[in-house]
């Protein structure tokens, strides 16, 4: 198992490489910069903590921050809100021992389903936790894959995203988009640190995926809530595709994708011709 204190370290250096220094507003102090980004008694200048306690969180020491301290490292970081979000997930997770999570699996409501067959032109996908695909409607079927015709261990977006060799055929932006699923997966893997099935698609991936191994290493973190995807669909061609992402109230765990094209674009007659193309054949009279 993981490390929580581990994670929360590798989690800070790489950050802290990240940092900007003519960004942070540091005054110039003459010494030659050694170090990708800032140094470790700069991110403590800024954060308001000694040099010494910043270190021992980097190093992986078995320490606590307090959540006053998690605020002033997150801002002196200049992490954004899927990091803030991740950083506290990480220290939440070295806290204490939590107990094993439990592998449940993760149902659609008879409802949701019925919303997803009302989208007769926008693909629409369900996803869950690891970016399990849980529904798709016939739209995002005919745009992306037949996840419903996978078996259950491969129905997840990122497993597709990275293994599959259609996935890397259908995406113009192919690197943008594994390295954005990689990073979701990431977020996801820092709020459930302790479960099995995430630990075991980490695995797979690692084994699988070069692409994946180099990407996860880096420790970014991204939420994806609005965006776009360039596409190279084998019916209709190139398109554009926006998407927005909406959450649950009742159940966090649990992200609505919904596919638009822009009105008037060739984007959008590609995707109504894609509609025509995959609409089912009504039964007539004989």
């Amino acid at each position: 198992m993981t490390d929580p204190h581990r994670e929360l370290a590798d989690f800070l250096r790489r950050a802290r490489a990240a940092r900007d220094p003519e960004r942070a507003g540091l005054p110039a102090d003459g010494r030659v910069r050694r170090v990708t980004g800032l140094r470790r008694e700069e991110i403590a200048l800024l954060a308001g903590v000694s040099t010494d306690y910043y270190t021992r969180l980097e190093q992986g020491r078995r320490i606590i921050p307090s959540a006053q301290v998690l605020d002033a490292i997150a801002r002196a970081l200049d992490l954004d809100e899927a990091g803030r979000t991740h950083l506290r997930d990480l220290a939440a997770a070295a806290g204490a021992p939590r107990p094993r999570a439990r592998t449940t699996v993760q149902r659609v409501r008879p409802g949701l389903y019925q919303l997803l067959d009302t989208l007769e032109t926008q693909p629409a996908l369900v996803l869950g936790r690891r970016t399990d695909v849980l529904a798709a409607n016939r739209m995002a079927r005919a745009l992306f894959t037949d996840f419903e015709r996978l078996p259950a261990r491969e129905r997840n977006y990122a497993r597709w995203m990275l293994l599959s060799e259609e996935a890397r055929a259908l995406f113009l932006d192919w690197e943008q988009q594994a390295r954005n699923a990689v990073e979701s997966l990431r977020l996801d893997a820092g709020r459930t640190p302790d479960d099995p099935e995430t630990h075991k698609l980490v695995g797979e991936l690692s084994l699988a995926s070069p692409e994946f191994r180099q990407w996860w290493s880096e420790h970014h973190v991204h939420q994806r809530t609005f965006g776009a995807k360039r596409l190279d669909h084998p019916i209709v061609g190139e398109l554009t595709v926006d998407y927005e992402t909406l959450t649950f109230p009742g159940d966090g765990e649990q992200a609505l994708y919904i596919y638009t094209t822009a009105p008037g674009s060739p984007s959008r007659e590609a995707m109504h011709l894609l509609a025509t193309w995959t609409q089912p054949t009504a039964n007539l009279p004989a």
